[in-house]
């Protein structure tokens, strides 16, 4: 049974209601990337009582995330806790009625399908379009809806997907951007300002798309809240298109994904071991670096610095390795201190 107290001036709005509350109660929904856009989403999906949130971000906090990824603090940067554990901590305080279940892990093809195959919605907070293209295939195939946002400098946009209802993502943009050819948080920054906006209007589209409310956007909506401007785009389903018209899977069918990613807005590299099933023993691994650098650890990860760079390796075997752009001497550095 909801608490209908909690949700007063919620339910008061006649499009929700209590039936519609109940709804949102009974409701499953993914967040990928727990970041700018999906702090503040996780944050107004678990204050408007969705009964379960699955978080799942494959990184931990800095300073520097503290201007606009609001569910985070200093003593979380004290903790060196990883965003999706910080954020669960945070939410559960919030909303005991709400079950958070956080995933520290890297979303690539291969453990995307169960993710959604057992969710009502997906937001999409990531911060890379690989990721994004590789939602849109899972979503289609699996007929799930999911919401496409972004943000970057003062402006951002959010794009409602419903497979068979509205266009998909390679409709819009039928080929992923090449690197170096779209503005990242690193050249540009972010306004806090244009995320909390873009995150209002994701939040919203995702109650009306559980309620199965009418009133669901269909088209792109823009706005840059530094040059005061807003649009709503409507866009075509595409035929042919590759994902929803001819249901090829190019991005889900790549099932070992990448072995590097860079990573938006840092001098830092991502570099994921190839095999499947590790868990590292955080301790041990601990012990054995400890005699050529400086090594802590807890539960969720380990801090070893060693030269001129910083390694953080996760559980499964993930590590970011800040102190670099390139994906060759990461990948370097990994094999020689971790092992591929």
């Amino acid at each position: 049974m909801v608490a209908i107290d909690r949700y007063s001036r919620q339910t008061l709005f006649g499009p929700i209601g209590k039936e519609g509350q109940e709804r949102l109660h009974a409701s499953r929904v993914t967040i990928i990337g727990c970041g700018a856009l999906g702090t503040v989403l996780a944050n107004n999906l678990c204050r408007a009582g969705i009964g379960h949130l699955v978080i799942a971000d494959r990184d931990y906090i800095e300073l520097n995330n503290l201007q606009r990824q609001i569910l985070f603090d200093e003593d979380d940067i004290t903790r060196r806790l990883p965003k999706a554990i910080a954020a669960a901590e945070k939410l559960r305080r919030i909303n005991s009625d709400t079950i958070i279940e956080p995933l520290v892990e890297d979303i690539n093809a291969d453990g995307i399908e169960s993710l959604v195959q057992d969710t009502d919605l997906v937001l999409d907070a990531t911060d890379n379009f690989e990721t994004r293209y590789l939602l849109n295939d899972v979503c289609v195939k699996y007929a799930r809806p999911w919401i496409y946002s972004g943000v970057i400098a003062s402006y951002g946009v959010t794009m409602n997907i419903v497979p068979g209802d509205t266009p998909c993502l390679r409709c819009v943009f039928p080929e992923i951007p090449l690197p170096g050819t779209t503005p990242t948080c690193d050249t540009a920054g972010v306004l806090n300002g244009i995320v909390g906006a873009i995150s209002g209007v994701a939040s919203t589209e995702a109650l009306k798309i559980l309620l199965k409310s009418e009133k669901m956007s269909r088209a792109m909506f823009w706005m840059d809240v530094w040059e005061n401007t807003c649009e709503r785009i409507e866009l075509p389903r595409q035929a042919d298109c590759f994902t929803c018209g001819q249901h090829s899977y190019e991005f889900l069918d790549a099932l070992s994904g990448t072995n590097s990613t860079n990573l938006c807005g840092r001098d830092a590299v991502q570099v994921r071991n190839g095999r499947r099933g590790i868990v590292l023993n955080l301790a041990e691994l601990a012990e054995r670096l400890r005699p050529v650098g400086e090594v802590s650890y807890n539960d969720f990860l380990l801090r070893f610095n060693v030269d001129t760079y910083e390694l953080t390796v996760f559980p499964d075997a993930r590590a970011i390795i800040k102190g670099t752009d390139d994906e060759q001497v990461a990948r370097s550095v990994y094999a020689r201190y971790i092992g591929m």
